[in-house]
């Protein structure tokens, strides 16, 4: 008897694009800034690993804004950050992370289901892949504003993905991602991580938190996991 499709859940920025330019970072300052009435920066703001919001909060309040105040503005920054991105944002093809494409190709000819766990907004996700040529291979994603934490994004693509009928309620889940935070929120959703060196962290510093997989290259993942 075969067992289910498993499900792939992807995070964006340094798993799926590698360094795709400051047009993102520019968009939430360009927000900011606008609901402000002065220039908002992201610098000093640890961005890797972070949801858009918690982001925006973070720049907000470093420049002297209050916790309310950041809240009243908050639904308008996120929409004009959302209308900004698009406007800016250049081709993304040549930054796709090494064999990260092939890979996506084969689940697709496996008719295994892939979806997006990532803290950018949903605007800026889904154009990211849009213009990664990436778009085609993912039918749902948890975003920044459905969740405060990565691991409430996560349980909500799973949920997304059952309530599609994209899997199966038992199917084995993966999360591909590249920050301590994708290894936490798959921990705490109690699915297994893909772990790789695509990102901010090295693999010495990923290897500490025990990843059930570890890649330079998400090509080297055993073919067996996705085996039915």
């Amino acid at each position: 008897m075969k067992s289910p499709k498993p499900l792939f859940l992807f995070d964006i920025d340094g798993t799926l694009l590698s360094k795709a330019g400051p047009h993102h970072r520019h968009a939430l300052e360009h927000a900011a800034g606008l609901s402000a009435g002065r220039p908002i920066t992201t610098e000093g703001v640890p961005v890797a690993g972070m949801l858009d919001r918690d982001i925006l909060r973070l720049m907000l309040s470093q420049a002297g804004v209050s916790d309310k105040r950041i809240a009243q503005w908050m639904p308008a920054i996120v929409a004009e950050a959302q209308r900004h991105y698009p406007r800016i944002c250049p081709d993304l093809r040549h930054r796709v992370c090494p064999g990260m494409r092939a890979f996506l190709g084969k689940l697709r000819r496996r008719g295994i289901a892939a979806g997006l766990v990532t803290g950018n907004l949903s605007r800026i996700g889904w154009h990211k892949m849009h213009q990664a040529g990436l778009r085609s291979f993912f039918s749902f994603g948890a975003f920044a504003e459905m969740g405060r934490t990565r691991t409430e994004l996560a349980a909500r693509a799973m949920q997304q993905a059952r309530r599609m009928k994209l899997c199966s309620e038992d199917c084995k889940v993966y999360l591909v991602g590249d920050h301590l935070n994708d290894i936490r929120a798959a921990r705490d959703n109690k699915i297994s991580i893909i772990s790789v060196t695509t990102g901010p962290m090295s693999r010495q510093e990923l290897s500490a938190f025990s990843p059930d997989f570890l890649l330079d290259n998400i090509r080297d993942l055993p073919l067996e996991i996705m085996e039915t």
